[in-house]
This record gives structure tokens, sequence and C-alpha cells, in this order.
């Protein structure tokens, strides 16, 4: 069956007049007027812009980087292509796992509005969800905060570890330590497994155990997979966040972005030492010039920045094998 035998003649002869007919003015009427039509982000994120496009979401990573949970004064050029598309390539990697909330990174399919090189690369459109507040953080090595916990009390957000790690060392397993979700200039807080329960309960009374247990098996399930298939790329993910929703059938899904330089640790493999900080292809970097020089003003130098997007883009060819 083709497109006109779904139109009743009295309509299919208006539609072939042309701009004679009411209902092809009409529909030209309506093109006219999306193509015309700008929109406004419902949300800004420390580095996102979600635009609400009625059925669905359109999630535009920008070129702001944060630090510290502080947006800092300087645009990384290429920085948002590297994230939506980084995530685009897990996504697709991991749908064996559970379903991910994107539709498209196409401008094309998307609202005239999106149609603009600002939006090309950087955009993905996704499905709405109701995102559930808790980040799923999973550690697969000892460093960061989660070092400097253990060198106070042998615990990482409350998980008691092995006597005699060392700084950057592979722990015997991942462990996954889940945290808050917090607005803008506020930080997460991290919480144990069993205070997620009680914090998932509170939101969703009578679903606390059971979202918490599958967001714990989802994140550590990613993890493992995706960290394996790193390894053999060269790159260690020593650490990263990943961010869940509920659908509209109440099914988990997984939202936001997924094992970018913005929620991860990578390092690389082959300089790989434990006994102290390692080198990396993430925005540790930015962090590292941050705290070595205090009163920044949360403003990198030109070169730091230059230095950044080129971990990024070193690490998105190794892992993809293909360039932006």
């Amino acid at each position: 069956m083709n497109n006109q035998e779904l139109i009743p003649e009295t309509e299919n002869k208006h539609l072939t007049e042309g701009a004679a007919g009411g209902k092809s003015c009409n529909r030209e009427q309506e093109a006219a007027e999306e193509c015309a039509r700008e929109y406004k982000p419902v949300k800004e994120g420390k580095v996102r812009e979600i635009y609400d496009i009625g059925h669905s979401l359109v999630m535009v990573a920008t070129d702001r980087i944060s630090c510290f949970d502080v947006i800092l004064g300087n645009q990384v050029s290429k920085k948002g292509t590297v994230l939506t598309q980084m995530s685009r390539f897990w996504f697709d990697m991991t749908k064996d796992i559970l379903p991910n909330h994107m539709i498209s990174v196409d401008v094309d399919d998307m609202p005239e509005f999106f149609r603009r090189e600002e939006f090309a690369g950087k955009s993905m459109l996704c499905k709405k969800l109701r995102i559930l507040p808790v980040e799923c953080i999973v550690r697969g090595y000892i460093t960061g905060s989660g070092w400097a916990s253990y060198q106070k009390d042998g615990t990482v957000c409350g998980i008691k570890l092995p006597e005699g790690l060392k700084e950057s060392d592979k722990l015997p397993e991942p462990i996954y330590t889940p945290s808050t979700k917090a607005e803008i200039g506020d930080h997460d807080e991290n919480i144990s497994f069993e205070q997620s329960v009680d914090y998932l309960e509170e939101r969703f009374p009578g679903k606390g155990q059971e979202y918490a247990e599958k967001l714990r098996d989802y994140t550590l399930a990613l993890y493992k997979k995706c960290a394996a298939y790193a390894l053999e790329k060269g790159i260690i993910i020593a650490d990263t966040k990943f961010e869940f929703g509920l659908d509209e059938e109440g099914s988990i899904v997984l939202a936001d972005e997924m094992l970018t330089p913005d929620s991860s640790r990578f390092w690389p493999a082959d300089q790989y030492e434990p006994g102290h900080g390692q080198p990396s292809f993430d925005k540790q970097f930015a962090r590292d010039w941050l705290k070595a020089n205090p009163g920044n003003d949360w403003v990198l130098p030109e070169d730091v920045v230059d230095k950044t997007i080129k971990k990024y883009l070193q690490a998105y060819e190794l892992l993809t094998g293909t360039g932006l």
C-alpha cells in the first residue's frame, strides 16, 4: 500500500493541486512554522542542555567543562562532540545488557531548529524518562577520593578493602559506591548501598530494594564489559558513573552520558604503574592544574585547554578506531 492509497479521493485531489488545496496550504504552513520555531533549554546542567520537543528530548553536550562541580570559564572546542559520539558508541555496544535512551544522533532526525552547525555532532535525540536520583559510581581501581578515604581508615564509601593497597592499585573486584544527585552548585553525597535502598524507597514507595539492586547490578555489568573492551584497546577505565531512568512501562533504562572523559577516569594501559597517580585521557589533567594553581578564578590557560581536548580526542580514537 502506498501513501496515496491512504488518502480519501476528495482529499487526494486537493493535495495534488498544490497551493490551491486547503490541506496542502495547512501542511505547508505547519512546516513553515516548524522551520521557524525556536527551542529553549528546559534544563541546563554543568555541561548539557536539555530541550523538550514534545514526544522526546534533545540532549546537547556543550563545549563547557566543569571540575569539582564548578563550571569553568573556558570553552573546549569539540568536547561536546566527543561526549555525544562516545556515548553513542557505548550505548550501541551495551544494548544487550539493558536498553538506553538514545534514539538518534543525526540532527536530520530532529526539528529544523537543530539542523545547524552548532548542534551537529553534539546532539542526541532521546526518550523521555523519569530519572532515578542516584549517581551510580563504580570503581575498579583505587584513586582520587577513594584513595584519600582508604588512607584514613581502609575503606571507600564504607566498604572495607584489603590492607596494603597502593595508590592506583586494581581492586580485587569492582565496587559500587552510589551517591545522591546534587543540583548545580551543590556537591553529590556518597551513600552506602543500604542508604540507597532507603533513599529510593522514600521516592518510589515499595520499589526501593528492587531499584537499588538493579542499579547496582546493571552498573557492575556495564563496567565489567566495557572495561574489558577498553583494556584491549589500551585504556584502563579506573572508575566511572552511570545514570538510569524509568520509561513509560516502568522499566529501567540507561540515561544521560556513558563512559566519557567527563564521567570516567581513563588511563593509558602502557604507562600503568601502581604506587602513584596515573597519566590520563580525561579531565584529570585540568583538575590537577586547578589544584596546583589556587586563586585561578576557575579559568584554565589556553595550553591546558588544548592539551585537555587532545586527551579527549586520543581516547575517542583509541576506543572507537575512528577520528572526529
